[in-house]
């Protein structure tokens, strides 16, 4: 029997096989660990990180908090579009969250 790493690495194959980010079209990449979630802006033309956060939880609220740090930091670069990887994890709670505060900043993906 596979664990649940093993089987969220395999999703995330799967999607990252799909999701490709450019300059004018970066990829949002999110992980979710035991204490923190993490977001990187990237352009995967040119293998560059343009930014990344960290959030000091791991709720909904932190989620929420860092999506709109993440779209406002987003807004100030002038992008308007990215592709949104959620790294294998299901697109329910935080990441959902994450996702919607992001879209508030007027980012679409």
């Amino acid at each position: 029997m596979e664990s649940k790493r093993t089987l969220r690495l395999k999703r995330h194959g799967r999607i990252r096989s799909r999701v490709s980010g450019s300059a004018k079209v970066p990829r949002i990449a999110v992980f979710r660990s035991n204490k923190s979630i993490s977001c990187q802006l990237i352009d995967d033309e040119k293998g560059v990180t343009l930014f990344s956060f960290q959030s000091k939880g791991k709720n909904k609220t932190a989620a929420e908090e860092l999506g709109k740090v993440f779209g406002q930091k987003m807004k100030t670069m002038k992008i308007t579009k990215a592709v949104f990887d959620r790294g294998g994890f299901l697109y329910h709670g935080s990441i959902q969250v994450f996702a919607d505060a992001v879209r508030t900043c007027g980012v679409s993906f």
